[in-house]
């Protein structure tokens, strides 16, 4: 009768070890809570840069009106405003991974919840989530490259780089045309 008393006594404490040791691992789960804070703030940074370019484009757009015609205003103006949209979307990857990694590991928003906007943050995994980062990734990329090439427009001389111009916007439209159809294949 002794031995089993120790049996019984021994599966307690494996148990009670067990129990706190899950505990120990599943609070582990707060450690995210430390890229989510940082990305919101290097969200906040990029939005406040993106701005500031927007507002020295706004004092260039000023200059040129009071009649400094020294610069070409209208591709200084685009690529300026490009080069901010570019800012901001990879401002938006940044939510986008704050939110997700807080709702996937934390907990639900229950504020986003009874928000009209709540569906952009519909992540029920980890692939859902990395699907709407690389969406967004994409759009920033197209938006860079389009930035690149407004730099590089004035250097074009030949009928050949007209060429590449046009193979280039071809490929990135028929790419668009497929993300766009995979994403609406999954809905």
């Amino acid at each position: 009768m002794k031995k089993s008393k120790y049996l019984k006594n021994d599966k307690r404490r494996t148990f009670n070890i067990e129990k706190i040791f899950e505990h120990f691992l599943w609070s582990g789960r707060f450690l995210v809570l430390f890229a989510v804070v940082s990305s919101l703030i290097a969200s906040f940074i990029l939005f406040v840069l993106a701005s500031k370019d927007i507002l020295f484009t706004l004092k260039d757009i000023v200059y040129y009106l009071g009649g400094n015609h020294s610069i070409d205003i209208h591709t200084l103006v685009i690529v300026n405003i490009i080069g901010a949209i570019d800012v901001y979307l990879i401002a938006v990857v940044l939510i986008l991974f704050s939110f997700g990694l807080y709702e996937l590991f934390i907990s639900h928003i229950d504020t986003a919840k009874k928000s009209e906007a709540s569906s952009i943050l519909n992540i029920g995994s980890l692939d859902v989530l990395k699907d709407k980062i690389a969406q967004v990734i994409i759009m920033a990329l197209i938006v860079k490259y389009f930035q690149m090439v407004l730099n590089r427009a004035q250097n074009f001389s030949t009928a050949l780089d007209m060429i590449y111009l046009a193979l280039s916007i071809f490929a990135l439209s028929t790419g668009l045309y497929f993300l766009h159809k995979s994403k609406s294949g999954h809905n």
